[in-house]
């Protein structure tokens, strides 16, 4: 069963809806004991890299879903800001990140950026799959998918990136490290890009 975690930041509903067209089993959880039967975990988010950090940890779910992805292996996709969460820290804020991969999230340099609106990065952006993984199987070739962000990852480990985009400089844009994996695109917004990319995490 595919966890969906309702912290209070992020479009759970259209995760849910793809799910469900999907035919695929999915629950929406808001506190730790929902999370107990769940074999995949996923963590959206948007908006602040702080305020996302603070609603996890208040939400009292944070523990559960650490002991889950850390010690039990069970495999996480963080999304948009969830995926920053992942992270060591993040230059958006002072609060430290779950610390669940090796990176640090970082602001882009408006100064190399040339185009007419320079931050945030925002619309269609081509996607380069640079490792073969089960989360990019069918992605291959011509994958575009829908960013909106201001900050990037960054892989202290470079094994860790395995599809990259461009926005004045190539990043890291999906990663994997173990049974942990990160998105900074929306899939929940990438039409057939985005839903086969969903399809795929609920196949590992």
């Amino acid at each position: 069963m595919i966890a969906i975690i309702n912290y209070g930041v992020g479009n759970i509903k259209a995760f849910t809806n793809i799910y469900k067209q999907l035919g695929l089993d999915v629950k929406i959880v808001s506190k730790a004991s929902d999370l107990n039967g769940a074999t995949k975990l996923i963590l959206p988010g948007v908006g602040h890299f702080d305020y996302a950090m603070q609603r996890f940890t208040d939400s009292g779910m944070r523990d559960a879903a650490h002991e889950m992805v850390v010690s039990g292996k069970i495999p996480v996709i963080g999304i948009c800001v969830g995926m920053q969460m992942l992270a060591n820290s993040s230059e958006e804020g002072k609060l430290p990140g779950l610390g669940w991969m090796d990176a640090t999230v970082r602001k882009f340099d408006a100064s190399k950026l040339h185009q007419k609106t320079r931050l945030p990065h925002m619309g269609w952006n081509d996607v380069k799959v640079e490792k073969k993984n089960k989360l990019l199987v069918g992605l291959e070739k011509d994958a575009r998918f829908y960013f909106l962000h201001s900050y990037y990852f960054e892989c202290n480990k470079l094994v860790d990136s395995i599809a990259s985009a461009n926005y004045g400089i190539d990043f890291s844009c999906i990663v994997n490290h173990d049974n942990i994996y990160g998105v900074q695109c929306h899939p929940e917004k990438s039409h057939h890009f985005g839903i086969q990319l969903l399809k795929n995490f609920a196949t590992i």
